[in-house]
Order: C-alpha cells, then structure tokens, then sequence
C-alpha cells in the first residue's frame, strides 16, 4: 500500500509536495478562481471572462497567463480571438473542494443539503 502512494506521489515525502504547493500558491488568488469558476462550464475568451469577474480583459490575461504558465488553462485560437479552457478537472475539483471548505466555516453547508428526491449520505441530515 506504501508503494501505491509512492507511485502516485501522495508520500508525505514525495517529490510532488512542493510542486503541489505551487499549484495552491497558483489558486491563493479569488480572481484566479473566478475564472477556473467561470471555465467549468466550457471555453471562453478573454473579454468574456473579463465581464463574468468583473476586472478589465488586461488584468484577466494576466492571469490567465499565469494559470496558463501553470498549465492549468489551455488555449485555442479563432482568427483574432483566443478562447480559454480548464486543461483538465483538476484545478476545478480542487477550488470545488476549497469552496465547500469554505462552506463549513458558517455552519451546515450547502452541499451537504439533500434533495427530497436524493437519498441522505450516511452521517449527514436530510435537509434541503
């Protein structure tokens, strides 16, 4: 089992600590979440992403430089126009994660509601 983690580099002294590190230091800033946010849904372009986070298309390309240096965004380019998407469901399940974490901190959080339709998850209330 050891050597499971060690191949999937989840060894607490594995190499890809520090490069996970990277990746959070990468995700510590909301308009970099606002976009992966923004790009679950599909790709975008620039001016597009600009109106959804409300900051102007250079501060946007800014960052999405960076995620893209990161190689957490990729890119597609139509004529004049660059159109952005999640490189893959990593870096969305990761702010997902973040953003329930942060649910916790007020109380009973969201995603732990169940639907009247859905069954309840062992250990959490039926509530909606």
């Amino acid at each position: 089992m050891n050597a499971d983690k060690q191949t999937c580099g989840l060894d607490p002294d594995g190499t890809f600590v520090e490069l996970a590190v990277e990746v959070f230091q990468m995700l510590a800033d909301a308009t970099r979440v606002r976009i992966i946010l923004a790009l679950r849904s599909g790709e975008l372009s620039v001016n597009h992403l600009a109106d959804i986070v409300d900051k102007s298309p250079a501060a946007v390309s800014q960052h999405l430089a960076k995620l893209r240096m990161a190689r957490i965004v990729a890119t597609r380019q139509e004529g004049q126009r660059v159109f952005y998407r999640l490189e893959n469901e990593h870096a969305s399940q990761l702010v997902t994660q973040a953003i329930q974490q942060a649910e916790h901190t007020i109380g009973h959080p969201h995603h732990h509601r169940v639907a009247p339709d859905r069954p309840a998850r062992a250990g959490f209330p039926e509530t909606v």
